[in-house]
């Protein structure tokens, strides 16, 4: 397996994370987004797309999802599980991450790429010139809002955001209110329960800010 992936990027943090409580290594490549090695090679020949993380896997095909380069290493490496023990716990894990992902970590990706002057030409990743749309700066800071509302309400009262076990829901919720940051958005004062998950998620070994 080979690893082609830029730690500090929101998607590639996600799977850091999972690769790290599982004690999983893979060789790897860095690919620096903010100087635009996405565009050239090595990458370029591996993910037309242009984005990682992505996993060369051993059996030949090149993952470039996150859930699915999941899935395959838990395949793999089953223990700790983290995409869920029984049939309900599985379902939970993966209806969390869904809502993560659209409900909070692409309302952030838009206020990133359509308020950003270097981000011209580049409103969605990928290999397209996509024009910016400033309205969904505002749109995506009001999901926002309303995320973090969501994840308080989630959180009250239970440990982790879904099953009775650290799973990749929290990963996910983690590693978005992390890029939330980026877009220079805290979790409101207000929302005590996500911040008490969140300090306790910040606390394990995995959760380490990874280097630039």
């Amino acid at each position: 397996m080979h690893l082609y992936t830029y730690p500090i990027a929101p998607n590639p943090r996600r799977l850091h994370i999972f690769m790290a409580e599982k004690d999983i290594e893979i060789p790897s490549t860095h690919v620096d987004l903010m100087k635009g090695e996405q565009f050239g090679e090595p990458l370029r020949s591996v993910n037309p797309l242009f984005t990682v993380p992505a996993l060369v896997t051993d059996e030949g095909p090149v993952l470039t999802q996150v859930n699915a380069i999941c899935d395959y290493l838990e395949a793999r490496h089953p223990a700790p599980p983290l995409l869920g023990r029984t049939p309900i716990e599985k379902a939970e894990i993966r209806e969390w991450c869904h809502r993560v992902f659209c409900e909070g970590l692409i309302p952030i990706a838009e206020v990133f790429r359509n308020g950003n002057p270097a981000f011209a030409k580049r409103g969605l990743p990928g290999p397209l010139e996509i024009a910016q749309i400033p309205a969904l700066v505002e749109r995506g800071q009001q999901l926002l809002d309303a995320f973090f509302t969501t994840l308080e309400r989630r959180l009250a009262g239970r440990d982790y955001l879904a099953g009775e076990a650290f799973s990749m829901a929290d990963i996910d919720a983690f590693a978005t209110c992390e890029f939330a940051g980026w877009i220079r958005r805290a979790i409101p004062a207000e929302c005590t329960q996500l911040t008490r998950w969140r300090a306790r998620v910040a606390e394990r070994p995995s959760a380490r800010p990874p280097a630039g």
